[in-house]
């Protein structure tokens, strides 16, 4: 069943522009959103929720039109952005009693429950949470009302590699029914690497790539040899090719590697062909 479809998504400002981004994800996966600072992100994640308004393009979320059923669409979504703040000397439960009225599946039971497991104190004021619990004790408001798809910008960020660890657990277990989805970028490919199942790559305000993510990596590997190894024709296929102190290495697609003899061959990992991308 698809949960969310992304069509020819555009916003234009004077210095940039999102051109016409699609993608689409069925429930029961998990997608990472992908691409260097200034990319498209974050401004991709927040037209599709009318938080900034697009010029044009179409969002479905669960089958409908999401600009045309947004109050409804978003009962079915849990968000959540980065730089989160509350008012400082709020108490968390006092903060969740507002967040409820929104929301009319919230689960009282279901949000204690996630309380519990990320180690919140109900009782605790705002400027007493550390970034990283700033991060759970939103994502716990995000689980708490029933949310189909989950839109995150930067989850991981500021968490310790253990807590990152039990977060992206977390997400697993979500999916497992298969009714729910996940979208979220990050900068901390490893991550991805460890959970998700589709990768979305924006370069440019232009989505470059959106696949498997086995599929993703397969795609390219990265090559490396001496500077006699590289002529003028093999570098229209290298991509990102950086000379160094040995020869050089650069990033080539698998389907490519035919067209090239006599050089090293690794697998490329999430950082690599990004790096590689980039510099192209």
């Amino acid at each position: 069943m698809e949960i969310l479809k992304v069509e020819n998504l555009c916003k234009k400002y004077e210095k940039y522009t999102l051109n016409n981004v699609s993608f689409q994800l069925d429930a029961g996966y998990i997608m990472g959103f992908i691409g260097r600072n200034g990319a498209g992100k974050t401004t991709t994640l927040k037209s599709m929720l009318n938080l900034v308004h697009a010029d044009g393009g179409q969002v479905t979320v669960l089958g409908q039109d999401f600009f045309a059923n947004e109050l409804s669409c978003k009962q079915k979504i849990g968000f959540m952005f980065g730089g989160i703040n509350y008012y400082p000397k709020e108490r968390i439960k006092n903060i969740a009693s507002v967040v409820k009225r929104f929301y009319a599946d919230w689960d009282a039971a279901l949000f204690r429950d996630y309380l519990e497991r990320f180690e919140l104190e109900p009782d605790k004021r705002a400027d007493q949470l550390s970034d990283g619990m700033r991060v759970k004790f939103a994502l716990a408001l995000a689980l708490s009302h029933g949310a189909r798809l989950l839109i995150l910008d930067e989850p991981t960020s500021g968490l310790d590699p253990v807590s990152r660890d039990d977060l992206l657990g977390l997400f697993q277990e979500l999916i497992e029914e298969g009714d729910k989805s996940i979208l979220f970028s990050t900068h901390i490919t490893a991550d991805l690497e460890k959970c998700a199942d589709f990768i979305t790559y924006i370069k440019d305000g232009e989505i470059i790539a959106s696949t498997e993510k086995d599929a993703f990596l397969d795609d390219y590997r990265i090559v490396s040899g001496t500077r006699e190894r590289l002529t003028s024709g093999m570098l229209n296929l290298l991509i990102g090719c950086r000379p160094n102190a040995l020869g050089f290495s650069a990033m080539i697609r698998k389907s490519n590697l035919a067209a090239v003899t006599q050089l090293a061959v690794a697998p490329a990992d999430l950082d690599a062909i990004m790096i590689h991308l980039e510099r192209k």
